[in-house]
């Protein structure tokens, strides 16, 4: 773990090159266990009142329970502090090789104990409305998570190509027309065929991956649940592609106000960090309602 001076999480040159190469890498106490308190509160509260939004991901004769939410952090006043006070947006930032890190949204991801419901094998960006490489998403456990429940990586795989996104509970082509893309590998056949990262984890540690980074996650154990939220951000060379299909998450009216091609550069998405303004001024100055307030 690096820190600066001022105490804040530092995303290392080995961090860097580990992002680029891999398409992963994990970030251990990026954040503070204030903030882990803060997330914590953030994601019960939301789980107390799902938006119309969420999704349940988990067959009615699951013994467990698996939830998602999206794009909450506008009503949900720990998700926002998190996201625009705590050192996620410079470390993605600079791992993307970005001069600027700007919200894209957040995904609150809840498996309770005892879940079988698996996480197929995907990539993220196939199911968005952007294009891109200057990307990425935090994976953010707030409880403790071991290697068999942990989230799995591919190596590499960021690197391309685009693969088929369906739908995780029947596998249906609701996204791009089918036989458009080529299908994802059986990587659960061959598994020792591939370069499978994976890391046990603590409150605090969060795994940084690019949003074509091939990955998947298993069921939880019986007595532990696992809640996580996930930040996902975009860099200099995000861009607007809007879909004649809906998007997961969807952001309807959007290509009213954004035009095809455009850069993100909208209330929905605000800035989070950038090089230059850091450079004239330290962020740890700015005051709290400066930072929660963000820039479009």
């Amino acid at each position: 773990m690096l820190r600066a001076l001022n105490g804040r999480f530092q995303a290392s040159q080995a961090h860097i090159e580990a992002y680029q190469r891999d398409g992963a890498v994990v970030l251990r106490q990026i954040l503070t266990p204030q903030e882990v308190a803060l997330l914590r509160a953030g994601i019960d509260a939301n789980l107390a009142r799902p938006s119309p939004r969420a999704k349940i991901a988990s067959l009615p004769d699951d013994p467990g329970f698996f939830i998602e939410d999206f794009c909450c952090w506008q009503e949900n006043d720990c998700y926002r502090r998190v996201i625009f006070e705590s050192a996620l947006a410079e470390a993605g930032a600079r791992l993307m090789r970005s001069h600027t890190a700007r919200l894209y949204h957040d995904h609150m991801l809840t498996k309770e104990a005892g879940t079988r419901q698996r996480t197929p094998w995907h990539q993220d960006q196939p199911y968005y409305n952007i294009t891109g490489h200057q990307n990425c998403s935090f994976w953010i456990p707030v409880d403790p998570v071991s290697r068999a429940a942990t989230l799995e990586l591919v190596a590499g795989s960021h690197l391309g190509p685009w693969l088929m996104p369906r739908s995780f509970m029947d596998a249906q082509a609701k996204w791009f027309p089918e036989g458009s893309l080529a299908d994802l590998p059986d990587i659960e056949a061959d598994r020792a065929r591939y370069r499978i990262l994976g890391w046990e984890l603590e409150p605090g540690d969060a795994v940084c991956f690019h949003m074509l980074t091939l990955h998947a996650s298993a069921g939880v154990e019986t007595g532990r649940r696992r809640r996580a939220f996930s930040v996902r951000l975009m860099g200099d060379d995000i861009r607007h592609a809007p879909r004649r299909w809906k998007t997961s998450p969807e952001f309807p009216g959007l290509i009213e106000e954004l035009p095809i091609g455009a850069a993100m550069t909208h209330r929905l998405f605000p800035a989070l960090w950038s090089a230059e303004a850091a450079a004239v001024e330290p962020r740890e100055t700015k005051s709290e309602g400066d930072r929660a307030r963000g820039s479009f």
